[in-house]
Formats: C-alpha cells, structure tokens, sequence
C-alpha cells in the first residue's frame, strides 16, 4: 500500500537533486566527476600530434608565428615566443565548464611526467573572473601553469568549444587541435609529445 507512495517520494528527491546539482554551484563538480568517470573508459581519446618526417626546421628569431601575450596567476607575463624550441600544449578551458574540469586530472598527470626542457604546458583560463580559476587550481593541488588572455585570442587558439587544446611543435607550427575533453595521460600520447618535442633538434 505504502510503495507507490515510497517511490513517488524518492522521484521528487531524485528531481530535487537534479535541479540543485544543475542549478547551483554544485554542478561543474559533479559533471565534472561523472565525465572523469567517462574518460576512464578510454573512449575519449586526444587527437595524436603530426610529426615531421624531414629535417627539422631552423628556429630564426622571427620565425616563431606566434606572438601571443598572456597574464599568469602571479600577474607575470609571457610571450608564446619564448617557448620557441619546445613542444606546447596549450589547453583553453574555464573554471565553470565540467569537461574542461573532469579532464585537467589527466592533464596534470602528463605534466608531472613531461620533461620541462623541451615541453611546455600554457593552459589559458576563460573565466570573467580570475579568481574563481584561481581557487580551482589551488583547490586541486595544479602545479601547471595557468595564464588569462590579454587581447583577443587570434587562430588557431580562438574557439567557441571548450576544452580545447592545442599542440604546437617546437616551431611553433600547429601539429593537433582537440576540440572536446579527452584523456591525455596515455602512453601513445605521452610518447607522440615526446616525439614531437624532439622533431626541432638536430
């Protein structure tokens, strides 16, 4: 007698909890936990940097096409230029988007594995607010370095999807673009970096 009852209760509970997670501040972390979930199946895989097969190309003081000045967390500056010479992955992603959040796990374990000398991480926060991307940062223990947008973002790093990420080779030509949250912490992609960090030595 009691069952219908029971369960219509637990249908507004379950409606309840909807609304409180999408409305609320609760909802970029448990979207973001339940598409980590998602990642772990591996279904989500980033798009494998082009290496070239030739020799590399000579890195000349103008020829890095990329002149694009951003603002770190501690109010430093920098100039994509200076990272002329190596492999960079640049990740555009916000404070407030659930699969930009569910991926950056992954992202940061790549980091702690990457050899720093010849791969660069420029992950460029979004948010209106740069404090929010601040405490999520600090929150969860990232150690990558984040930067804000000083002007608009010119191609191949503007978009209208995030994540997103770009990977440069150590000219600075354009080897993978990813649109969409994926996995970065495997061996075949830890590997196609490290290839393509090596593709500007001789």
């Amino acid at each position: 007698m009691n069952r219908p009852k029971l369960s219509t209760a637990l249908q507004w509970l379950l409606l309840l909890a909807v609304v409180v997670v999408l409305t609320t501040d609760l909802r970029t972390p448990v979207l973001g936990r339940l598409q980590q979930v998602l990642l772990a199946t591996g279904l989500w895989r980033p798009t494998l940097p082009n290496t070239p097969t030739g020799p590399p190309t000579p890195l000349t003081a103008g020829g890095y096409p990329h002149a694009l000045i951003l603002r770190g967390l501690d109010g430093s500056t920098l100039n994509l230029q200076e990272l002329r010479g190596k492999a960079v992955l640049v990740n555009l992603w916000a404070s407030w988007c659930p699969p930009c959040v569910a991926e950056m796990p992954g992202l940061q374990r790549l980091y702690e594995q990457v050899d720093k000398r010849k791969v660069a991480f420029v992950l460029i926060s979004l948010d209106e607010n740069p404090a929010k991307a601040q405490r999520l940062v600090q929150r969860r223990g990232y150690t990558m370095p984040v930067y804000f947008p000083t002007a608009p973002l010119p191609a191949p790093f503007d978009t209208e999807s995030i994540p997103t990420t770009v990977l440069l080779g150590p000219d600075g030509r354009v080897a993978a673009r990813h649109e969409g949250m994926a996995d970065y912490d495997t061996p075949a992609f830890k590997a196609a970096l490290e290839k393509l960090a090596g593709s500007g030595r001789p």
